[in-house]
């Protein structure tokens, strides 16, 4: 019989369900402790490589480290444009993933299914829909090369997979994912579009995720306890198209299908999650947390209310009150979408160009054109001397969020990044009738610890050192 929506953990060799003094049997029988100590090579680790580590298959070896950036400042344009248009106004302790940081995007390995399949997935808080690309005759389709734009990718193999299940058409779960169709087995077809055009289609299924409870320390030995999520509702990939390159996503959204719902719906963990993004410049992993490990209890942490969102698209959103640089002071009420995703921070212009305008006046280095359009105040710097010169230069911008009255203070690398040789801008852009909302983008968010609470309604930004915040004897990538 295929498991109740019961949580089990593994404790010792052994499977035990949460929340329950007795111990159990793995509800998928033998095939279950596949996931256990003794196959250490199937031990859930959660690396994030970025898409263009050298380690991820989808890096491209002709792109010098800045034209990469600009890539990914290419792709924050396209991201904040998809975002305005659907924006509308285990274990008791927790579970975490490492974090292996690379320039501006975050990709995750995730072990999926009995026994489990690892692949690479980007982690997405502005998406809901978990997916993978899939293969195989239990889903009736293949992913083609033609239908996939970009380098080579692993594809899960479902018929492998002893706990693999399918969703079909009459079923509530199927009914509940906005934009689903029947094939001509009445099982459960999903599409999804995302930001820079690419495209997604397959079927919805079921299938187990495994996560550590502790970060570092001995991965895959018998003292390591896991949690079991078994039954997760996710995407099974049949094609993909555009130019997304990656084995799937992992949306942290808050909706129905999202990561951190489903763990909250089918583990005592909650609703609670969180991550702290080491800069890119540092070889040094970072934690992404479930549960009470989410809990940000760092010196200076600022809370904040999220807005309730469109339950059509669950995006985390929060209230800016006004900007302050030094003494001044520049107030503007507006709505600002939290994302991992996005590389850049985009801003009403009317907070814009008083913060550009003040920039000006206290940075005293020869301006630069942008690169990039999107990108609107440059300056020249020589040599590492010059970036950490330029760096005493630039001050704090602090982000005054209402509701709690609450500061966000960023600090010079937050703002400001390399984007060529010898080419300093800053990492902020403006809101435009193509990109109609405002977001605060992954490089201002570097080195804080940000704690979201579903079931309170807060998120929670306190400073921290990324690069310390995560135990492991293997942080680079």
């Amino acid at each position: 019989a295929r498991a109740s929506s019961r949580s089990y953990v593994i404790r010792h060799g052994r499977c035990e369900m949460l929340r329950s003094p007795c111990r159990c049997h793995c509800p998928d029988g033998p095939a279950m402790r596949m996931h256990g100590v003794r196959r250490p090579r199937w031990v859930y680790r959660g690396v994030h490589p970025h898409r263009d580590s050298v380690q991820s298959p989808f890096h491209d070896p002709s792109l010098t480290s800045h034209g990469r950036l600009l890539a990914a400042v290419r792709r924050s344009a396209a991201r904040a444009s998809a975002l305005a248009r659907s924006y509308a106004g285990g274990s008791p302790h927790g579970a975490v993933s490492e974090v292996v940081h690379g320039q501006f995007e975050y990709l995750m390995h995730v072990n999926v299914g009995t026994p489990a399949t690892r692949v690479l997935a980007i982690v997405d808080t502005g998406s809901n829909l978990v997916w993978f690309k899939c293969t195989n005759v239990r889903t009736a389709a293949t992913t083609t090369p033609a239908a996939i734009a970009g380098g080579a990718s692993l594809v899960f193999n479902p018929s492998s997979s002893s706990t693999f299940g399918r969703v079909y058409c009459q079923s509530g779960t199927c009914h509940k994912l906005p934009g689903t169709s029947c094939d001509a087995s009445s099982r459960c077809k999903y599409a999804q579009s995302y930001v820079d055009g690419s495209k997604t289609t397959g079927l919805l299924s079921t299938e187990s995720l495994i996560f550590d409870d502790a970060p570092g320390g001995c991965v895959g030995c018998r003292q390591r306890r896991q949690l079991l999520v078994p039954n997760f509702s996710f995407g099974c990939s049949t094609a993909t198209a555009g130019t997304f390159r990656a084995d799937g996503v992992v949306g942290l959204g808050s909706g129905d299908f999202s990561l951190i719902t489903q763990i909250g719906a089918g583990t005592s963990l909650g609703r609670r999650f969180s991550y702290c993004l080491a800069p890119y410049y540092v070889n040094a992993s970072s934690p992404l947390n479930f549960g009470a490990r989410a809990a940000v209890t760092e010196p200076g942490a600022a809370t904040t209310a999220l807005l309730r969102p469109d339950p059509r698209k669950p995006l985390y959103t929060v209230v800016l009150e006004s900007v302050r640089i030094g003494n001044a002071r520049f107030e503007h009420l507006s709505n600002v979408i939290i994302d991992s995703g996005t590389t850049l921070t985009f801003l009403d212009k009317v907070l814009l160009d008083p913060i550009m305008e003040e920039m000006t006046r206290r940075i005293h280095f020869v301006r630069k054109r942008p690169p990039n359009r999107q990108l609107q105040l440059c300056y020249s710097v020589l040599g590492p001397s010059g970036k950490f010169y330029f760096y005493k230069f630039v001050p704090d911008l602090t982000l005054n969020l209402a509701v709690f009255a609450e500061a966000v203070t960023l600090k010079p690398e937050n703002l400001f990044v390399e984007v060529q040789i010898g080419t300093m801008c800053l990492m902020m852009a403006p809101v435009t009738p193509q990109q109609p909302v405002a977001i605060i983008g992954n490089i201002a968010q570097q080195n804080f610890h940000v704690g979201y609470d579903l079931d309170k309604g807060t998120v929670t930004f306190a400073p921290a050192d990324c690069a310390r915040s995560y135990r492991s004897s293997s942080a680079s990538v």
